[in-house]
C-alpha cells in the first residue's frame, strides 16, 4: 500500500490511537470497542487503498479529512460518547461529511468528461453532485438503522427525528459541495475554500483530466 503523498502527521496519530485502543480493548475484553475501533481503522485505510488500485493521487488534505471524519464519526461519537456530550456533534459530521460526498460526486462525474470544461454542463453536473451526496447520506441512515438493530448501538439517537435533521443537514451540505463544482466549472475560480480542493485535486490527477487545461 503506498500512502498518499507525504501522510499527514494527524493520520499517523489516529492509526496509533486506534490500534492502542484496539490492543487494550482486547486485554481488557470490550469487544464492541474492539470492533468500533477496527471498523475504523479499516475504514480510514480503504480510501488508500482504493486510490492505490485505481491509480489515483490522493491530496494529503483529502486523506487527512478523511480520517478525522471516519474517527470523529464512528470512534469519538460512539466510544466517546461526543453525540450526546455534544449536541452540534452529529450536525457538523452530517453537513461536512456532505459538503465532500458533493466535492466527490463533482469530481468523479467530471473525470468523466475527462476535465472538459467546454462539454461538461455546470448545472448538470451540480445536481447530479447533489444527488450523489445526499444518496450516500440516506445510505449512511441506513447503516445506522442497521448498526443500533445488529450490535445494540445507539446511533440514530432519537430515532425518526434525528434521521430527519440529518438528512435535512445532508441536504444543505450536499448543496455547498455541488455548488462549489458548478463554480468551478462556470468562472474556473480555484482559490475559494471548496474549488481549492477540487483544483488540487485535479491538478495531482491530470491525466484523469487530460483536457482540464483548455481554455
Amino acid at each position: 500500500m503506498h500512502l498518499p503523498e507525504k501522510t499527514p502527521k494527524i493520520v499517523l496519530l489516529i492509526w496509533l490511537a486506534l490500534a492502542i485502543s484496539i490492543a487494550y480493548s482486547i486485554y481488557s475484553r470490550s469487544w464492541s470497542t474492539v470492533f468500533v475501533a477496527s471498523l475504523t481503522l479499516l475504514l480510514t485505510i480503504l480510501p488508500i487503498v482504493f486510490a492505490n488500485r485505481f491509480e489515483i493521487k490522493l491530496p494529503m488534505r483529502f486523506a487527512a479529512a478523511i480520517a478525522i471524519f471516519v474517527f470523529a464519526t464512528l470512534f469519538l461519537g460512539e466510544i466517546g460518547n461526543f453525540y450526546n456530550r455534544f449536541w452540534w456533534w452529529d450536525v457538523v459530521l452530517h453537513t461536512g461529511s456532505a459538503v465532500g460526498f458533493g466535492l466527490i460526486g463533482f469530481l468523479g462525474i467530471f473525470m468523466m468528461f475527462e476535465g472538459d470544461r467546454f462539454t461538461a454542463p455546470p448545472v448538470a453536473l451540480a445536481v447530479l453532485s447533489f444527488s450523489f451526496a445526499v444518496s450516500i447520506g440516506a445510505v449512511w441512515e441506513i447503516i445506522e438503522f442497521a448498526m443500533d438493530g445488529f450490535f445494540g448501538l445507539n446511533m440514530q439517537k432519537s430515532g425518526l427525528v434525528d434521521t430527519m435533521w440529518d438528512l435535512i443537514v445532508d441536504c444543505i451540505g450536499a448543496i455547498a459541495g455541488s455548488l462549489a463544482g458548478w463554480v468551478y466549472l462556470e468562472t474556473q475560480r480555484t482559490d475559494g475554500p471548496l474549488t481549492s480542493w477540487i483544483d488540487s485535486f485535479v491538478t495531482l490527477n491530470r491525466k484523469l483530466y487530460d483536457k482540464s487545461d483548455r481554455g
